[in-house]
């Protein structure tokens, strides 16, 4: 028997000795007044993959939390002289929650998440001033090979051309030497992802100093790193649209969220108005 399970057994035993209430059909582990802590929902909020002595610990902080709130929870639910407010503010959260989660269901059912390309880069186009770039950015291409490789002068002279030949070049020598290669000539990265691949503190402090070395040839004791700046974007500027991508999915899913809500609203409403559901003294 784990540790659990005996924690679990002695608290059964004890819960056992209290007068006779109907459970149905779960067991009951700890009792209150008119409140029980069962064994099933216990079971319900232990993490997967928690055994031994860390399943032990959080089983007993568990039961121990739920009989100091169920306690202050009695003790507050005697003492409270406006109930009725509070009945009021219940019965407005519950009807909230359940127009929530019915026009979430409705949505998802209707429209789903599915925004086309199309309608991304239009908006993009129609608000380029939303999107700026919160950090420099940059194209190009990036090689980490080891101190003792050979034919490093040559590749002092591919990395820094971006011809078709050059780039071949490079491609071919990095698949018996790269530790790390990353061609991206047509995607932009953030500078701030490059920082942590090159030992330069500039980075990090210098937002501009990839705009004015666009070749940077660096050596620790164990490798040799070259990074090439073909295209830099400021911090400030427009941000490409494959990063703003992801915000402009949102935003159009929200804003045909609005719309349909809205439009489901006014339907009920002129429906109930034609039927006479509506009558306003």
């Amino acid at each position: 028997m784990t540790k659990l399970s005996i924690v679990v057994a002695g608290l059964i035993t004890l819960a056992g000795c209290s007068q006779a209430v109907d459970h149905n059909g779960k067991t009951p582990l700890v009792g209150i007044g008119k409140d029980f802590l069962y064994k099933e929902d216990l079971e319900a909020v232990i993490p997967v993959g928690l055994r031994g002595e860390d399943s032990t610990s959080f089983a007993k902080k568990y039961i121990h939390n739920w009989v100091e709130e169920t306690l202050l929870f009695q003790k507050a639910e005697g003492n409270i002289p406006n109930s009725r407010k509070i009945d009021e503010q219940v019965a407005s959260y519950r009807k909230a929650l359940i127009m929530h989660t019915y026009q979430e269901e409705l949505v998802n059912q209707q429209l789903g998440t599915e925004i086309t390309e199309e309608e991304i880069e239009k908006y993009y186009q129609q608000n380029v001033g939303m999107f700026r770039a919160d950090q420099p950015y940059v194209q190009g291409l990036f090689l980490k090979v080891p101190v003792n490789t050979p034919q490093l002068n040559r590749v002092r002279l591919w990395y820094k051309s971006s011809s078709a030949d050059a780039i071949d070049k490079l491609e071919k020598f990095s698949i018996g030497h790269a530790v790390s290669y990353d061609y991206f000539y047509d995607a932009w990265k953030p500078v701030a992802e490059l920082s942590v691949k090159l030992p330069l503190k500039q980075l990090d402090t210098d937002l501009e100093y990839l705009d004015r070395n666009r070749n940077i040839e660096l050596k620790d004791s164990a490798f040799c790193y070259f990074l090439h700046v073909e295209k830099f974007l400021p911090q400030g500027q427009q941000l490409p649209l494959e990063y703003a991508k992801g915000e402009i999915k949102e935003i159009l899913i929200n804003l045909k969220r609005v719309a349909f809500i809205n439009r489901m609203k006014n339907d009920l409403y002129q429906d109930a108005l034609e039927n006479n559901d509506v009558i306003y003294y």
